[in-house]
This record gives C-alpha cells, sequence and structure tokens, in this order.
C-alpha cells in the first residue's frame, strides 16, 4: 500500500521536468528573438524598417529619392514599411512560440488540448 501513490508522484515529477525544460526553452527563444533582424520594406522598396523578433525598432532606411517626393510619400512608404516588419516579426514570434509549446498539451494531460 506504501507504494500506491508512487505512479502519480512520477507523472508530477515529470509534468514539472517538462514545464521547467519549456521555461528555460521560452527564455532562450526571448534572446533569440532580442538578436534577430527582421526587414520590412514599402510596395516600391524606398523605404525599410527593420525591427527584432520582439517588435523593438532597429533601424529604418530611406532612399534619398523618396525624400525629394513630399511628406505624404515618405509617410505613406514608411507606414507601408513599419506595417511589413511588424507582420513579419509577429509571425516569426508565433511561429517560434508555437514550435516551442507545440507537444505541452500531448505531453502534460489536463492542460488543455
Amino acid at each position: 500500500m506504501a507504494g500506491f501513490g508512487l505512479p502519480n508522484f512520477g507523472q508530477l515529477t515529470e509534468a514539472f521536468r517538462k514545464a521547467q525544460q519549456i521555461q528555460q526553452d521560452a527564455q532562450k527563444l526571448q534572446e533569440e528573438l532580442d538578436g534577430m533582424e527582421i526587414e520590412g520594406s514599402s510596395e516600391d522598396g524606398r523605404a525599410t524598417i527593420w525591427l527584432s523578433g520582439n517588435q523593438q525598432p532597429l533601424r529604418v532606411r530611406l532612399d534619398p529619392e523618396l525624400l525629394s517626393q513630399g511628406q505624404d510619400v515618405c509617410e505613406t512608404a514608411t507606414l507601408q514599411a513599419l506595417q511589413a516588419a511588424y507582420e513579419a516579426s509577429t509571425t516569426t514570434m508565433k511561429e517560434r512560440m508555437e514550435d516551442l509549446t507545440g507537444g505541452l498539451n500531448l505531453n502534460l494531460p489536463g492542460m488543455g488540448g
């Protein structure tokens, strides 16, 4: 009778081990995303913005020709570049998080799914 609870305890220990591993992997992922440079450009390619994988702004490049075309054109191109970079960064972050937690529901019964 003394060993009755051991299988459950073993499952709990395994669940904690996996949760700890995911936490460590999440920290590595955060560092990886911080180190990324994700580029987005305007439709005409004359404005480019770089964001990290965590959507932190890094750099902006505007073609000199674009600057001579007036404020409205510059603002539109810059916004297009920002939207493209943001979308790429968000997609990258989601994909990496799914890779990290993809097996979580299968490995931890009762945690959704």
